[in-house]
């Protein structure tokens, strides 16, 4: 059974890895809730039947490897002793808490487990006088594999198979009942992923106001002097004002695609770079902050750039007037040294963006 248990939790965690090709990085330092369901394989020892209950934790992302989770756990089984007139169960009860490296941090997060607590079993079978109500409370220590798939930043599933160990004073003298000393039980744990404390979105950045026009001269003024003539001037130096908008406002958290409320503020964008047609090139540049890898940061940097430039052209610009590159987080604006937790989260907010700028002009005649 305990191999069967085994194989189900490897091929669990191969499905999960089908769905991770367009994760995004969702490492926050985020509290989360994790209630669930138990299946329990009991130390043979115990003759007892398979059995299974049920557990809550709370979790923590230490860091960009590391979780903590703590919690309480109940299973039970019914005896299986095959003594005649045998009857009731055995329950276990654990508080404990684990530590998972984690291998990633894009939705799909395989993870190693190893933890240390309490646990109190209760072997009460009875028609066997030396096995009814046998309490024993004692350290318990567990060690295991498992994975997180989340869904979106507020929701996810958790799967592990884990061995653990504990005591147990169980003993029917003149029987074949034996389980007075170190016991393991393995089980399969699934359950949900209710995250907490993600940031708010960042609001659009200013784009600073054209000039004022000079004020008109006054009636009693004397008019200037006609100026001389002089040939039609060619414009050398066209500019498009650098845009600069938050990630969060165009694609939500945790998104590579454009929301509909994004649109009015690229539509602005598109009139005015088709309002510029000597520009030679528009550059649409994405960033990313510092939390989770760089690699991956770069990826997620570049699917958002190349995302507002579609919509630009779905918009009438010119593609090849358009090009989409991302930094990743090689070009930070914000300084949040000694800032931990969800306040580096909002601390790090302006660099997570997307800027729209102009490069260059095609105009003949300029130096």
């Amino acid at each position: 059974m305990k191999n069967n248990l085994i194989k189900i939790a490897v091929a669990a965690t191969l499905s999960f890895a089908a769905f991770t090709a367009s994760a995004d990085d969702m490492y926050r330092g985020a509290w989360y809730l994790v209630p669930g369901v138990s299946y329990m394989n009991t130390d043979s020892d115990l003759d007892a039947n398979n059995g299974g209950g049920a557990f809550i934790k709370l979790g923590k992302e230490l860091s960009e490897s590391w979780d903590i989770q703590g919690g309480l756990g109940y299973n039970r089984a019914g005896e299986d002793t095959g003594i005649a007139g045998a009857g009731g169960r055995y329950k276990q009860t654990t508080l404990g808490v684990d530590a998972l490296y984690m291998f990633s941090r894009d939705k799909f997060r395989p993870f190693l487990l190893a933890g240390l607590g309490a646990a109190r079993n209760n072997v009460d079978y009875s028609g066997i006088p030396a096995l009814q109500d046998r309490s024993k409370t004692s350290w318990l220590a567990d060690v295991g594999l498992g994975a997180q798939y989340l869904f979106n930043d507020s929701f996810g599933l958790q799967a592990d198979l884990r061995h653990q160990w504990s005591k147990s004073n169980a003993k029917a003298p003149g029987t074949s009942f034996d389980a007075d000393g170190t016991i393991g039980n393995t089980l399969l744990n699934l359950g949900g992923i209710f995250r907490f404390g993600a940031p708010a979105p960042m609001p659009v950045a200013a784009v600073e106001p054209a000039p004022e026009p000079a004020p008109a001269p006054m009636a009693d003024a004397a008019p200037a002097p006609a100026p001389e003539p002089v040939p039609a001037a060619v414009p050398c130096n066209p500019k498009l004002e650098t845009v600069t908008i938050s990630a969060e406002k165009l694609f939500g958290f945790d998104k590579a695609k454009l929301q509909d409320g994004s649109k009015p503020i690229l539509d602005d964008a598109a009139a005015k770079i088709k309002g510029n047609p000597e520009l030679q090139v528009v550059l649409v540049t994405g960033h990313t902050d510092r939390i989770g890898s760089a690699a991956y940061n770069l990826k997620l940097s570049e699917r958002r750039a190349n995302q507002v430039k579609d919509y630009l052209v779905s918009q009438g610009v010119d593609a090849s007037r358009l090009k989409a590159i991302g930094k990743g987080e090689a070009e930070p604006v914000s300084d949040c040294k000694g800032v931990k937790g969800k306040k580096l989260i909002e601390c790090l907010a302006p660099d997570r963006r997307v800027v729209i700028s102009a490069e260059g002009q095609t105009e003949s005649g300029c130096k």
